[in-house]
């Protein structure tokens, strides 16, 4: 099935079920992802079956920065479902919204079967995603981009409505009785980061500030944030917007003398040991696995089975949900094998 057959029908498309991943006969396959199979890499025994349809290559692109963790989780999500599905996944990052372009490109090159695609700077993928779709390649996209998956003219989007989740963190911090908050910025230009500060801003009924960091130096980040605390001792909150970024604000919290608190936007295994043991409040949990689980198996269900996720007209949510003490150990569980 091509692209023209999805533009053609989408309106009235059939959202996609549970039921026709069952229907479909499972076998036995592999599946690869940069040369490594997938179910070599992902170990967390979430593929019960595997798929006998025909072997088809997925492109995973995303704007993964140099040691956020986040996408790990991503990525072994993106694996289960390629194990399961029989597809060889192909995954590449790249922060730069121009080499991330370049990417999709090559996967273009490629021939691959289907595009899973971040949509951080979405402007800078128009042209190419634009190309993806005179060559025939369904696209989907994946974590950000939910404002502008329709107008680019992917198929399907999985994720967390960013706007929403900020909206939601801010209400928290006004049951929490916060009073003067920063939101840390990890990257500029990343809409999606924007979106969870504007919506914070929305909702919090007390004073913040955007502080902007960079986010491919740790050590940079956690100075910044220090010398941030020292200037103003009014803060009392930090809001980050990822896991390693909060672990990293808790050490400037301690550098800095200040009796400020920190949540967050996301999770890895070591953010729910410091929920249990008190250093962070809370973390909006939008199920980075289940993003790329279900970008993946999108793609497989379209081209054998002809759903769409969502009928081609809604996104699949995937968040927010808060993640504190009352219910963190439950979650612990899973993030101890990196797929929370």
């Amino acid at each position: 099935m091509d692209r023209s057959s999805h533009a053609r029908s989408r309106r009235f498309a059939p959202a996609v079920a549970l039921a026709a991943a069952a229907a479909l006969t499972l076998a036995g396959c592999s599946s690869s992802s940069g040369g490594k199979k997938a179910d070599e890499e992902g170990d967390s025994g979430a593929s019960a079956g595997k798929a006998n349809t025909p072997r088809m290559t997925v492109a995973l692109v995303t704007h993964q920065a140099p040691g956020d963790t986040f996408w790990d989780i991503v990525r072994k999500g993106a694996e289960a479902a390629a194990a399961k599905d029989n597809v060889k996944l192909v995954y590449s990052a790249d922060p730069n919204a121009g080499n991330q372009a370049n990417l999709v490109q090559n996967a273009i090159d490629q021939k691959v079967d289907g595009i899973a695609v971040t949509l951080a700077k979405p402007d800078a993928l128009k042209s190419v995603l634009g190309k993806a779709e005179k060559a025939g390649i369904p696209v989907v996209g994946l974590n950000s981009g939910l404002a502008d998956w329709k107008k680019l003219g992917l198929m399907e989007f999985f994720g967390q409505d960013e706007s929403v989740a900020g909206e939601a963190l801010g209400k928290r911090l006004n049951e929490d009785g916060a009073k003067n908050a920063v939101c840390v910025i990890h990257e500029q230009g990343n809409v999606g980061l924007t979106q969870r500060c504007e919506g914070v801003k929305k909702t919090f009924e007390g004073s913040i500030e955007n502080l902007y960091v960079n986010g491919t130096d740790m050590p940079s980040v956690k100075s910044t944030v220090t010398a941030k605390l020292k200037q103003d001792g009014d803060i009392d909150h930090l809001v980050t917007l990822g896991a390693p970024f909060a672990m990293t604000a808790v050490q400037a919290v301690d550098e800095s003398g200040s009796e400020a608190k920190v949540a967050t936007f996301d999770l890895n295994k070591e953010l729910t040991g410091a929920i249990e043991k008190g250093d962070i409040e809370f973390a909006v949990d939008q199920q980075p696995y289940l993003q790329g689980y279900l970008a993946v198996d999108g793609l497989w269900l379209y081209k054998n089975n002809g759903n769409y996720s969502g009928g081609g007209e809604q996104p699949v949510l995937t968040g927010p949900a808060f993640v504190d003490e009352s219910n963190v150990k439950a979650v612990a569980e899973f993030a101890s094998k990196g797929t929370r």
